[in-house]
Formats: structure tokens, sequence, C-alpha cells
């Protein structure tokens, strides 16, 4: 009993500590008309520091997406590593002809690389 209280009130405080923090420890977002698009230009033609730049330019969302699933799981440096491959994966197979934004195309693969991780864990336990 004390140690799940305890649990959720490190969970709690990690939350909020996540939540102030997010505004001031990332990058600010790229320009979606200008850098942006020439970053996903530049890594389409094999530029790795593009890639790298569009990653971290980026973590706010991987951020502002994990605060949904983070009271539900239990270890949130892995669902900020798993956010985190989901925005890779984004970037990697982002498609620009498509007519939809890099942070709305982001946004779904990082919540399907999370629930897909959460779901698997259920799977297993039960």
């Amino acid at each position: 009993m004390l140690l799940s209280l305890l649990q959720s009130l490190s969970t709690n405080i990690l939350y909020f500590m996540l939540h102030l923090s997010s505004a001031n420890t990332f990058p600010k977002p790229l320009s979606a008309k200008e850098e942006e698009a020439e970053l996903i230009k530049f890594h389409k033609d094999g530029d790795i520091n593009a890639r790298n730049k569009l990653v971290n330019h980026n973590m706010r969302l991987v951020a502002h997406i994990i605060k949904k699933y983070y009271s539900n799981y239990s270890d949130q440096e892995d669902i900020i590593s798993i956010g985190t491959i989901g925005l890779i994966k984004a970037i990697s197979s982002y498609n620009p002809d498509k007519k939809v934004s890099l942070a709305t195309y982001s946004a779904r693969c990082i919540e399907n690389e999370i629930l897909m991780t959460i779901r698997r864990g259920k799977k297993y336990q039960g």
C-alpha cells in the first residue's frame, strides 16, 4: 500500500516536472515554410545532420504526447525513448508530397509507437 502510494506520488511529481520543464528544455520549433521544408529536403538527399536537427526540434512534440500516457505507464524513461523512436520513424518515412504536416504525421507515429508498446506489454502480462 505504501509502495503504491509512493509510486503514484513519484509519477505525479515527474509528470509535473515534465510539464513545467518542457517549455524551457527543448529547442524552439522550426518554421514550417522555410527551415523545416529545407531540412526535410536535405534529409531526403541523405543528410544525417538534417535528420538530427529535425528530431531535436520536434522533441517538444514527443513530450507533449507522452503526457497523455505518463501516469498510466510504469517506466517514464522507457516511454520517452519509445516516443523518440516513433519520431525518428516518422521523420524517416515522411513524404511532404502527401500534403500532411510533419507535426501531424509525427504525432500519429509517436502515438502508434507508444500504443503498440503498451499493448505488447499488456498481452505478455495477462
